[in-house]
């Protein structure tokens, strides 16, 4: 250990020298201690070095200088963080004091070393990164395909071109293909810097273990006990079976390995050694088993459900398609104003220009986003797909009722365009397409969600922003520190959805309709719509027409009983304030934001490398006020922490029973105009139920996904949730710690004004016979599948 001066020599103006010790371990588990005999001149210490002359990396919480036995005046030094042996890298460990300095206050005993930690987290970007390694730089998704183990697995390189613009993941090295010069070469565990990875509790209750070995060795498990496995259910009663009786799972050995990774699913049969697999029953579905059939349900999870952010204020009537009508075919919608006149009702009739005039109009548009997809995903076996437009109206009871939903076909070289709008007609056969025209369109949100409201938006163009904050904010900045705790293990859980989960054949493309063009996709999705100022829950909201900007700045949401932003905004504003108070302690004026090189390096590199495919766009926003400062750090916290839980930790609430959000849809309509669909129609008519579950998801795909969605919302034992654990740093700095309390107490009260809200009978979108609360956006949960809590960082 070398102890370091925060002063420098007041003669010479160089550093002070250094003060070593050896470190031995003591009779206490876990504890080395030191002797160092320190000159009375020293000055405070401000960092310490450490050398690990072990053959094995070692991991170091904290470290303690202690004057004497005086323990209260002991000077801690956070640590939380493995160091290397010594005979993998020769360079020391630098740890600094608690204490936060921006560049410009550095102490000038620590200005060298602040320089010289950055350039080891940067690395000098060439050879194949190692495990114990702790750099951070950047490369294109060039490793989701495989294309030497099998040439349908290549796929396209997302990011660094105009056709496929995408953020940047973390750089590993790896050798080339050898089929593809272009892609990287998959074996073994994906690279992430060594403190990136999950802890110890974490890797028990998640990670690897869970989806790699979980999934793996419980499907070939389930495989013989399925008959023709890769059919539908046969019945509805089947589906209910997975709840109830489950699925008796054949003697072998290692079950009760796979039940320990997946207790909720694979169970042990009371008084006896057999195992069955058998799903918790969802909460929405134990409140109302037939909700998901229901018009008002379908309306209620787009503002209430598990993807709340793509419902949009309708505006301009007649709708029209931006894509090219020469490609696609006509670029009219065939929903009319006679259509929607027809459904509408709130009171008195109205013409559709008094709805739009009057706000009450929305619209869950997939029409222009997949209607480029749909004739290459319909050559993928079992697996059909339309563009889509559903509108809403909002009644005077404040909710909202779907009006019609219109599914399109484009054209193709030996078709016309196919288009037909679906309303829920007075007989059987319309309202039963109807049903069938929902299954399609709640199958579209629910890609649409998993690639973009979820993978995109958060943990994907999150990645950059913690590559570039570790590679140019140091570790004394007080920015870094403020958003250190929103990154643990975002990229860990990001390289492990790179090896299971979005990879070529992987659980996605198995289970989602858009199969191999799944990640594509959320490329597509990510040249047309992202924006980071549209990141910031307010300024999306505003954009989506959801929300007006009232003279004195504040919000007023256009539905007003919309609990996704209702909840969400009490939660960015807690957030927002947060970060003002913060930056406002280190930052005494605009001025010093605008000249603090570190700070100017870190949104540079966001900007230009991280999220390069977007550099040039007018709408990134300048770091040379407080103001500005304070807003981008909320956005970045409100995607980590808010908007994550927001998507996430519903899943299995809403996609566990599988109906309600199926993942792909294998049939489609049997009115399409279309050659042979005769047979269809005929089928359809005689039995529509099984029409409908000739189009759900096989037995097989079923279980795949729900299993993932448990999994996947679950909150592990270690959860850090937002206002609950002060850094330690931010308890070293008065004002800081004060402002922290104050966020925390805020965050309590948060809870309680959701839980005043779910028991409001006048809300009728969070309160109701058999309606789910909306508990997404409340802080705080305990581990497990709770459909509620909101950790700060996205780390499953």
């Amino acid at each position: 250990m070398e102890l370091v001066s925060s002063e420098v020599d007041a003669k010479t103006g160089l550093e002070k020298p250094r003060v070593t010790a050896f470190a031995h371990k003591t009779l206490r588990e876990g504890h080395y201690e030191a002797e160092f005999k320190v000159p009375a001149s020293f000055g405070p210490v401000g960092a310490v070095l450490l050398e690990n002359e072990h053959h094995k990396e070692i991991f170091i919480r904290e470290i303690k200088l202690v004057t004497g036995s005086d323990s209260s005046t002991a000077v801690t030094f956070g640590c939380n963080s493995w160091v290397h042996s010594k005979f993998d890298n020769p360079e020391k460990r630098i740890f600094f004091t608690l204490k936060s300095y921006l560049p410009s206050d550095t102490p000038k005993g620590l200005e060298d070393l602040r320089k010289k930690d950055l350039q080891a987290l940067r690395g000098d970007g060439h050879g194949e990164r190692k495990a114990s390694e702790r750099v951070y730089d950047y490369d294109v998704y060039n490793d989701l395909g495989d294309p030497d183990k099998n040439p349908a697995h290549q796929r396209p390189v997302l990011g660094g071109s105009k056709r496929y613009p995408y953020p940047r993941r973390c750089r590993t090295g790896r050798p080339r293909t050898r089929k593809d010069p272009e892609a990287e070469v998959r074996h073994g565990h994906n690279y992430v810097p060594r403190d990136e990875q999950f802890s110890e509790v974490k890797q028990l209750t998640f990670g690897a273990t869970t989806l790699r070995s979980g999934l793996h060795a419980l499907l070939p498990a389930i495989r013989p006990m399925l008959i023709k496995r890769e059919l539908r259910f046969p019945h509805f009663p089947a589906i209910d079976d997975l709840y109830s009786d489950g699925i008796p799972l054949p003697a072998q050995t290692g079950l009760g390995a796979i039940r320990s990774i997946v207790p909720r699913v694979v169970k042990l049969v009371e008084d006896t050694t057999e195992h069955v697999l058998r799903f918790e029953l969802p909460d929405m579905i134990e409140r109302d088993r037939f909700s998901w059939f229901k018009d008002e349900e379908f309306a209620r999870q787009t503002i209430a459900g598990l993807n709340p952010l793509c419902i949009q204020l309708l505006t301009e009537f007649p709708i029209r398609s931006k894509l090219d009508p020469e490609v696609y075919g006509p670029a009219e919608s065939a929903i009319t104003k006679e259509i929607l006149e027809k459904h509408m009702s709130g009171g008195a009739a109205m013409t559709v220009e008094q709805a739009l005039a009057a706000k009450r109009l929305f619209i869950l548009d997939y029409h222009d986003v997949f209607l480029p997809y749909v004739h290459r995903v319909r050559e993928l076996p079992d697996t059909t797909l339309y563009g889509s437009r559903t509108v809403f109206f909002l009644t005077d009871l404040g909710t909202l009722m779907p009006l019609a939903i219109e599914l399109v076909r484009p054209k193709s070289p030996t078709q016309p365009q196919w288009k037909r709008v679906f309303t829920h007609g007075p007989d059987a056969t319309d309202a039963w397409l109807w049903k069938l025209a929902k299954a399609h369109v709640v199958t579209h949100d629910t890609g649409y969600h998993q690639l973009v409201s979820h993978w995109l938006r958060t943990h994907c163009c999150v990645e950059p922003y913690i590559i570039a904050a570790n590679r140019q904010l140091s570790r004394l900045h007080p920015v870094y520190r403020l958003l250190h705790p929103h990154f643990r293990y975002t990229m860990e859980i990001n390289a492990l959805a790179r090896e299971a989960l979005i990879n070529a054949d992987g659980i996605i493309e198995e289970s989602f309709w858009p199969g191999r063009y799944a990640v594509e996709l959320s490329s597509a999705a990510y040249g047309a719509t992202w924006q980071f100022d549209t990141e910031a829950l307010p300024n999306d909201l505003v954009k989506r027409g959801l929300a007006v900007r009232r003279d004195d700045g504040e919000l007023e949401l256009t539905i007003k009983d919309y609990p996704y932003a209702h909840d969400g905004l009490m939660v960015w504003n807690t957030i927002r304030q947060w970060a003002a108070d913060y930056v406002n302690v280190y930052y005494k004026s605009d001025e010093a934001v605008a000249a603090d090189p570190e700070l100017k390096a870190f949104w540079d590199e966001v900007r230009n490398v991280g999220h390069g495919d977007k550099k040039d766009e007018p709408w990134w926003p300048v770091l040379d006020t407080r103001d500005s400062l304070a807003e981008t750090l909320t956005t970045i916290m409100w995607v980590t922490s808010g908007h994550h839980s927001a998507v996430n930790f519903g899943q299995y609430h809403f996609g566990g029973y599988f109906p309600n959000r199926p993942t792909t849809i294998r049939k489609s309509m049997p009115v399409e105009e279309e050659a042979g669909r005769d047979e269809e129609m005929k089928k359809f008519l005689k039995q529509p139920e099984t029409t409908l579950l000739d189009m759900l998801p096989t037995q097989m795909q079923a279980i795949r996904v729900m299993t993932t969605l448990d999994i996947l919302s679950s909150h592990s034992p270690d959860e850090e949730y937002m206002g609950e654990l002060a850094e330690p740093s931010w308890l070293e700095e008065p004002m800081v710690k004060a402002a922290f309390e104050k966020f925390g107490g805020r965050m309590k009260e948060i809870e309680g004004f959701i839980d005043e809200c779910n028991n409001n009978p006048e809300l009728r979108n969070r309160c109701g016979a058999g309606i789910v609360p909306y508990e997404l956006l409340k802080p705080f949960s305990k581990p497990g599948v709770t459909g509620r809590g909101i950790p700060n960082s996205i780390s499953i």
